[in-house]
């Protein structure tokens, strides 16, 4: 799985701001979840399990995001009720023992010390696996949940509050990049389901300043993605979003594709699982500052299952190729707008692996969607088809 770039070195420097560039031999694709929660708030399982998961399941990168809190310190956790619980309780003892699990019995019931991100973080971590500490911002105005990722970030952020929805998060981003240029170590954050109880509308995020990042797709069942008859969907507020940036010369904002996982015992779509969202970053080391970098870049893409070979920029051209998989079926779709154009239309569409579209100067700018055939596994919504998405690129680069 390469991506292939071959222009001219003297044209690099104008292709920084597209999606999926091969600019040395040393990069290659990195597979991460960049929202997933644990008993440290509101999941209902042990770090370790979770990190032992993305690991086993072929992950290079993981970022635990538990709501307002880092795990850090002492927390002890009463095992939940139920059969379904204790017998995990079970599968994390058998499987770190006992001289790594602290717990103790008390009136028929289980508590767990919560092992901290300093505790578990060298137990799972190598030169082919990277744990970045994370918070989810969970803010709050109006009655309306505003919820943000903080990646990487090096101390507790707590929510910030504010007079609107847009300066709620407004603050929220500020404290974040404001933690970035104190202590020098990249970090970033992100827009999470936005429509998750249809809190935050279109223009909240358009009226943003300095926001790079959001999800376009978020596998919890309770954030309406696709949108309902009166509220658009993810996909239709990302290329609003980015006409209007355009318009006030704002950089891209990227979409991601997450997990949100909450639920490790219970499957099905009326739950929130691991495993139905991710992004594939091109870096050139599996480092906290190489995989910000790239994806500042707009360097990866999202995917629900689709896997891409190429994400080529060369000789004035997006190309797309996919990675096949036996027996399905993939049609590529170029999405974008000119000044001309009232919304974003499908500019080309081609049923096979691969396509090319011509970068007009006219495109503000260009992005693809991948769909296959092959119905998604345990989906965010029943009948959802494996899908990806490559980050919009402007036609003059």
């Amino acid at each position: 799985m390469r991506l292939m770039l071959t222009i001219p070195a003297l044209l690099v420097a104008l292709l920084l701001a597209g999606c999926g560039k091969k600019e040395n031999d040393t990069e290659k694709w990195y597979k991460g979840n960049l929202h997933t929660h644990s008993y440290w708030s509101d999941g209902d399982e042990f770090p370790e399990m979770i990190m032992d998961w993305y690991k086993t399941g072929g992950y290079d990168f993981v970022a635990l995001t538990d709501h307002n809190i880092l795990a850090e310190g002492e927390k002890w956790l009463v095992v939940p009720k139920g059969r379904v619980y204790e017998e995990a309780f079970d599968k994390y003892l058998q499987k770190f023992g006992e001289q790594w699990v602290t717990y103790k019995r008390d009136t028929g019931r289980i508590q767990v010390k919560l092992k901290s991100y300093a505790e578990y973080k060298p137990k799972f971590e190598d030169k082919d696996f990277l744990i970045m500490q994370a918070e989810e911002i969970s803010d709050r105005f109006d009655g309306k949940p505003i919820h943000m990722n903080a990646t990487n970030i090096q101390k507790l952020v707590s929510p910030q509050g504010g007079e609107s929805v847009t300066d709620v998060m407004q603050r929220n981003l500020d404290a974040v990049m404001k933690q970035r240029e104190e202590t020098g170590v990249p970090m970033f954050p992100h827009i999470n389901h936005p429509n998750f109880h249809y809190a935050i509308t279109l223009q909240d995020m358009i009226d943003l300043k300095g926001e790079r990042f959001f999800e376009v797709y978020n596998g919890h069942p309770q954030v309406h993605n696709y949108g309902d008859s009166l509220r658009p969907g993810t996909e239709y507020m990302w290329d609003e979003i980015n006409v209007a940036y355009h318009r006030k010369n704002q950089p891209f904002l990227y979409g991601l594709a997450t997990d949100d996982s909450h639920n490790y015992h219970l499957f099905g779509a009326e739950y929130s699982n691991a495993g139905r969202g991710w992004v594939m970053v091109l870096a050139d080391s599996l480092t906290p500052s190489s995989l910000i970098s790239a994806m500042e870049k707009g360097n990866f893409y999202s995917t629900t299952g689709v896997i891409l070979e190429e994400v080529e920029i060369a000789l004035g051209a997006l190309t797309i190729k996919v990675k096949e998989d036996p027996g399905v079926q993939y049609n590529i779709q170029f999405i974008g707008t000119t000044g001309q154009d009232q919304h974003t239309r499908i500019l080309k569409q081609v049923s096979g692996t691969k396509a090319s579209l011509e970068l007009l100067d006219s495109y503000i700018f260009v992005r693809a969607r991948i769909t296959s055939d092959k119905l998604k596994e345990n989906p965010f919504q029943d009948g959802d088809y494996e899908t990806a998405w490559t980050q919009p690129v402007s036609g003059d680069r």
